[in-house]
């Protein structure tokens, strides 16, 4: 992997970066940003292929399950990424572990914009992308514009 901006690699399970590029310059949040990558449980995993370039200021976190980006996607700055809630949502299991994860997965040359945030559960298909501010809480089709929050199609990429 190239590092452009500092990168924290971090937690008890598995980061795989393939050739990619984590952090840019120039551009947004350089100077007062990082990339934090963790696989925090052992059965945790987080899985960056070939030609991926992540701009500044990456979030991404695998609780318990696993994440994963495809080939030669393009990621803007801010972007989050989670496998997990953290917590739960009734306020007498927010603490006590039993909320669920689910894998995150990312397909080949997805375009994703500016402060995106990727929740547990989504499937994101090839060639889609992302729309800048967007709130991804459900499975993206390939070949297609998504955008909002909540995120919806906007239209087919031809």
């Amino acid at each position: 992997a190239v590092l452009g901006q500092p990168v924290l690699l971090t937690g008890k399970g598995k980061i795989t970066l393939g050739k990619c590029s984590l952090g840019c310059w120039p551009s947004p949040l350089f100077h007062n940003g990082y990339a934090h990558i963790e696989a925090r449980e052992s059965s945790a995993s987080v899985d960056i292929a070939d030609g991926v370039v992540i701009n500044n200021n990456a979030c991404i976190i695998a609780e318990k399950s696993s994440i994963s980006i495809g080939e030669n996607t393009l990621i803007g700055p801010n972007f989050c990424i989670f496998d997990s809630d953290f917590h739960g949502i009734h306020p007498s299991h927010r603490q006590d572990g039993s909320h669920v994860c689910a894998p995150v997965f990312i397909g080949e040359n997805v375009f994703i914009g500016h402060g995106v945030t990727i929740l547990k559960g989504v499937t994101v298909g090839c060639n889609s992308v992302i729309a800048s501010g967007s709130v991804v809480s459900k499975s993206v089709p390939k070949n297609v514009v998504f955008g909002g929050n909540p995120g919806r199609v906007i239209s087919n990429i031809e």
